[in-house]
């Protein structure tokens, strides 16, 4: 989990209990699954008996980090970032301890001490301690010169570096932590608390995770992959796990779990010997897809996912009972057509349905043979010509879900 170290880090870690902070940016109200590393870093510090610090940046929030940016961001007002931090916060809660004495983690808000210091006051105090030259070497920064970045953009490391002078001389924190990306900003905080204070940090980075594929770890067609389920529904959330490759399996089970070096040599030997049965995958989908979200939504999640194999009384229990945001994750991308409720409360025989009410079967002829072939499911359970679909089919008072053969699914909305 480590790219970069300074020297005299561990040392630093070996000799004392040591506060260690991370910086997150609260420019949305969730964080996504590539934030994960630098939580896990923390739980890990803490569970070491060190202190972590979580800060977010409200005023930071306010600027826009370049690092890694190929363009300026939109800047969000006070009260959306103040949104932002509250959703964040609850997210961190599952993750961190927020209240158990000595090494409680604790979330602070730089806004706190930017929001009183004004533009004189931080160029004379801050901005002589660092040169322009050690500014312009910075990769964020010459990346972007020829495209063009705005002072806001340049000034942005000097911000970041006086957060940590600021929790350096405040917090006694002695440790910044970041993703690999955030190597210059972190050293910029040490050369200040350095010049400025005469004291002594420390920095350590965690390297950018990529698919085995060279795919950006954390998106999907979708988008990102969230930590917040109404952005990425647990079910998606499990999917994405469940779906990672052997290669990138046995790498996100060391970083995202808490599981030992021999837990996860037992599973790897367990998958090895029968890897249809994806038994990594789960040991890995299972635990994060609990700690992010509840076991409840795992277990529903799971169900969820074995709903288009399962067969019989579970199978129609299992769907009859699945949530509508489910539901649709699940058929995402199936044909649908839609039917008048008034129509479904009156009744449609099922060929009438087939054909044509949805066009899901060319002709009454087709939808005949298919019935005679008893290769027609409605919500996994086999029926024959004399099918009528009404109010009981209902999933949810609005999906019925029709099947030809194996792998043929069409979904009704009944609207």
């Amino acid at each position: 989990m480590i790219h970069d170290i300074m020297p005299g880090t561990e040392e630093q870690f070996s000799k004392e209990l040591t506060s260690a902070y991370i910086g997150f940016d609260p420019t949305g109200d969730s964080l996504h699954i590539g934030s994960l590393v630098q939580i896990m870093t923390l739980v890990h510090l803490q569970k070491a008996g060190h202190k972590p610090y979580v800060l977010v940046g409200g005023a930071t929030g306010m600027v826009g980090d370049p690092s890694g940016k190929s363009a300026e961001r939109n800047l969000l007002d006070e009260t959306t970032l103040n949104q932002n931090i509250s959703s964040i916060k609850i997210q961190l809660e599952k993750f961190l301890d927020f209240d158990c004495g000595e090494n409680s983690a604790e979330l602070v808000n730089n806004y706190d001490w930017f929001k009183d210091f004004n533009v004189l006051n931080f160029i004379r105090d801050i901005g002589k301690f660092i040169p322009v030259n050690y500014m312009m070497a910075k990769d964020s920064v010459k990346s972007r010169l020829e495209t063009g970045m705005s002072f806001t953009e340049f000034t942005y490391q000097l911000i970041q570096g006086y957060d940590f002078y600021w929790l350096h001389q405040n917090k006694n924190c002695k440790v910044q932590l970041g993703g690999s990306d955030q190597w210059g900003n972190i050293v910029t905080g040490t050369e200040l608390i350095r010049r400025k204070g005469g004291g002594e940090a420390f920095a350590c980075t965690t390297p950018l995770i990529k698919k085995a594929d060279g795919s950006k770890f954390g998106k999907t067609e979708q988008g990102n992959v969230w930590l917040n389920k109404t952005k990425t529904s647990p079910y998606k959330f499990y999917q994405y796990w469940i779906n990672s490759s052997d290669e990138d399996a046995a790498n996100y089970i060391r970083i995202f779990t808490l599981k030992s070096k021999e837990d996860i040599e037992a599973i790897e030997v367990q998958h090895q010997q029968a890897p249809h049965l994806r038994i990594l995958q789960k040991a890995l989908a299972n635990d994060i897809t609990i700690r992010v979200h509840s076991e409840e939504d795992l277990n529903a999640a799971i169900s969820a996912s074995e709903i288009l194999f399962k067969k019989g009384d579970e199978a129609v229990k299992d769907l009859m009972k699945m949530s509508s945001q489910v539901f649709e994750d699940v058929f995402e991308g199936v044909p649908q057509a839609k039917i008048a409720l008034s129509d479904i409360k009156q009744g449609i025989t099922i060929s009438e349905a087939l054909t044509q009410k949805t066009n899901f079967l060319k002709s009454g002829g087709e939808a005949r043979r298919a019935l005679k072939e008893n290769s027609i499911s409605v919500n996994k359970v086999k029926v024959s010509e004399e099918k009528v679909l009404n109010s009981d089919d209902l999933i949810n008072g609005k999906y019925i879900l029709i099947q030809r053969g194996k792998k043929n699914y069409f979904v009704i909305l009944v609207d």
